[in-house]
């Protein structure tokens, strides 16, 4: 299917609130991880959403090139290709970006979708991320206010990002302490400066102990129930009805999470997860074996030739494919999302 549009996009979010599943959010970094995740996504029978990191953006760019626009325009056009041929509905997303790379990355990239909207065109992305978890609040929803307006007149979805997600990703570095976990006075500032909707909608990646990257149990403590306090306050200061979900959660850092943390934090009101550091290990672990398994054949072994047939990347780039497919199916089973897709 053509990738979502803005309406498609928003069916999505709705179906996945309504239904209590959540998609994952998967990052990628080459055409081969972007293969890797369309496939997985068709098998699972799930809508999904496929997004790139500053550095993911870089690289898509070319490792000497760095250029973050660039790459991020390049991955959006071989997406919308590629994607047209899988059964499934996809969004483009671009995670975290923090203060100092708004001008070299998500502010450029909303500026060329209001283009390609006054011209009767979808926007570029269908949502984006700024991360200000490592400003004061205030500044961080000021910030947030500016880009939401922007990004509802280019039909496109804001994340921002309430409280810190601890550990590292793409260089930016949190410490692991009470920062982690976002307060409903918190929640309540940020529908204070964003709105509930009326404003543009947006997605809330609200902290609950959230750490990037791989950790081993006791590190951090998850704690889901944040979540539902956050959902508590908002939905009584707007008087909703009791169990209302007034916020479009994102869950970050969830790499090592126990099945139940997930399930929990998607009866909260999660409706998309971030999933990286599990799919890259699933894409490198058959890789790896395949370079073990045939290194006289992808090494040139005392004087040998070796063979093509093993070292050609078409041969282990399918591995690497095969195995991160296999753990998007894995994630849309634990968040839902598997079999849940709108069709065309």
């Amino acid at each position: 299917m053509p990738i979502a549009t803005p309406e498609r996009y928003a069916e999505m979010l709705d179906a996945a609130k309504a239904r209590s599943f959540a998609y994952p959010a998967i990052n990628v970094s080459s055409s081969q991880t972007l293969n890797a995740a369309l496939q997985g996504f068709a098998d699972a029978g799930s809508d999904g959403i496929i997004q790139v990191s500053t550095g993911g953006a870089e690289y898509l760019s070319g490792p000497g090139v760095k250029h973050m626009v660039t790459g991020s325009v390049a991955f959006a056009a071989y997406a919308a290709e590629v994607a047209k041929n899988y059964p499934v509905n996809i969004a483009l997303h671009t995670d975290h970006c923090p203060k100092d790379k708004l001008d070299g990355f998500v502010r450029p990239l909303i500026d060329i979708s209001v283009e390609r909207v006054a011209r009767g065109e979808a926007p570029l992305f269908q949502s984006h991320m700024w991360d200000g978890s490592a400003v004061p609040l205030d500044e961080n929803l000021q910030i947030a206010q500016e880009l939401l307006a922007k990004c509802a007149a280019a039909h496109i979805i804001l994340e921002v990002e309430i409280g810190v997600v601890g550990g590292e990703e793409d260089g930016v570095a949190n410490e692991i302490n009470d920062q982690l976990y976002t307060t409903p006075e918190d929640a309540l500032a940020t529908v204070e400066a964003l709105g509930n909707g009326d404003n543009g909608r947006y997605m809330a990646a609200l902290t609950f102990g959230n750490v990037h990257g791989v950790y081993k149990p006791g590190n951090v403590k998850l704690r889901p129930e944040i979540l539902k306090d956050c959902q508590e306050a908002v939905a009584g200061k707007l008087g909703l009805d009791a169990g209302a979900k007034p916020f479009d959660l994102v869950f970050h850092g969830g790499s090592g999470s126990t099945a139940e943390e997930i399930s929990a934090a998607v009866d909260y009101g999660v409706i998309k997860m971030n999933v990286d550091t599990d799919t890259q290990y699933a894409f490198t672990r058959p890789v790896a074996a395949h370079m073990f398994a045939n290194y006289d054949g992808v090494l040139k072994v005392d004087g040998e030739v070796g063979n093509k047939k093993v070292y050609d990347p078409r041969a282990w780039g399918k591995a690497g494919e095969a195995g991160m497919a296999a753990r998007i199916v894995e994630a849309c089973e634990n968040l839902r999302s598997a079999g849940t897709t709108l069709g065309a």
